[in-house]
């Protein structure tokens, strides 16, 4: 069995974690896997049989994406990235790797090119095949052109794919990187990675208690929403019989979530906790669900056809999920939030408008695991480059 280390480098949320394991799960029957984790471990998180999972001193950024914050033990960034480095050569030296995955980089993360570039350089000395995972849009930036050109450069010189894990009847990766036709390795679009996109669910019955579903992913940012949603509880305590489940997320601060367990003892219908690894159980039963409009949220919703408000996040001049939810919302499927108009009074009106509708059936390729494991074994059989 060939052997493939996977880099994944997630600094505030849990979304590039979550879909990066769910595609190394998918590996595992092709390829002994190596899980290279670089950010902060998550108390809890399942790690897939056959799965080994080497954590690199964590690096993470605060809420604003102002600064890269250094683990313990380390001076600055510079030395942690260099002490991941020696880290990640030795591995690539140990298990001589067929095939290196990278998670986002080029097109982000470039800040860890002291570390990434070394060992792809290495990697192909063995002579592995280097691939690049990424989802489906990508943060744009202030100098588009320059930053394309770099991409460009970065990709040109040391990978032999892309995969692109989503549809292209939903968005193409062009709406937000428009130079793909300049890419010299072979383009793929896998379909969006859904963990588990066969699991049958169980239909809701009468005797299933009205649910609203109320999560913010990792937790380190959208506690406007939370606040919201909180207040919103009092508004609809004699309007419907739903319990409200809120999650505030495993990075919540301890200020938001002790926040939130305060309003769940002033409000009967609300109930808090912090983190569940099973967040799609909850969602298959509840009749709404209120939530950030990140990648994976996004695609539980429609695995689930779950009626969904959905709040993009803007920070860092993001537009990513205001992308994919306005889209999501011009076919009838989702509700965005106007961050502008968050508020309890309107979010308790539009809860109870939505709860009386149906949302429209979603048609997009939801199977991007077996994709990517698929474009992934058909790589490794390509001949080396000369």
């Amino acid at each position: 069995m060939k052997t493939l280390l996977f880099y994944c480098q997630h600094i505030l949320g849990i979304g590039h974690l979550v879909r990066s394991m769910a595609i190394a799960q998918g590996l595992t029957d092709e390829f002994n896997v190596y899980f290279v984790n670089g950010g902060e471990v998550i108390h809890g998180f399942p790690i897939p049989d056959g799965v080994d999972v080497i954590n690199l001193p964590a690096i993470k950024t605060d809420p604003d994406f102002r600064q890269l914050q250094v683990p313990e033990g380390f001076t600055d960034v510079e030395a942690t990235l260099e002490y991941r480095r020696d880290m990640l050569l030795e591995l690539c030296d140990h298990i001589r790797p067929d095939v290196v995955i990278t998670e986002l980089f080029p097109f982000g993360r470039r800040r860890f090119s002291t570390e990434l570039i070394p060992l792809l350089e290495r990697a192909k000395s063995y002579g592995a095949k280097i691939s690049c995972s990424l989802r489906d849009i990508v943060v744009t930036k202030q100098d588009q052109a320059r930053h394309e050109a770099k991409v460009c450069k970065l990709m040109n010189r040391h990978f032999d794919q892309l995969l692109i894990h989503g549809d292209p009847a939903l968005v193409l990766l062009e709406n937000s990187f428009s130079r793909v036709s300049d890419l010299e390795c072979d383009v793929r679009y896998t379909g969006y990675v859904v963990p588990d996109a066969n699991r049958l669910f169980e239909p809701k019955t009468s005797h299933d208690p009205p649910v609203i579903l109320a999560s913010v992913g990792g937790g380190r940012f959208g506690h406007e929403l939370l606040d919201c949603v909180a207040e919103t509880c009092r508004f609809l305590e004699d309007k419907i019989p739903h319990q409200i489940q809120m999650f505030t997320g495993p990075f919540s601060p301890d200020e938001v979530f002790n926040r939130m367990q305060s309003a769940a003892q002033r409000c009967l219908n609300l109930t808090v906790e912090r983190y569940t690894p099973d967040l799609l159980t909850y969602m298959s039963k509840a009749d709404l669900s209120i939530s950030m409009a990140g990648y994976n949220t996004t695609l539980n919703v429609l695995q689930t056809g779950v009626r969904a408000l959905l709040l993009p996040f803007t920070g860092n001049d993001d537009q990513e999920q205001r992308l994919r939810s306005k889209r999501l919302e011009s076919l009838g499927i989702v509700r965005a939030i106007d961050p502008e108009q968050l508020n309890p009074v309107q979010l308790g009106h539009s809860i109870l408008d939505i709860l009386n509708t149906q949302p429209t059936q979603q048609f997009f390729n939801l199977h991007g695991v077996e994709g990517t494991t698929a474009r992934v074994k058909e790589l490794v059989k390509q001949p080396a480059m000369v």
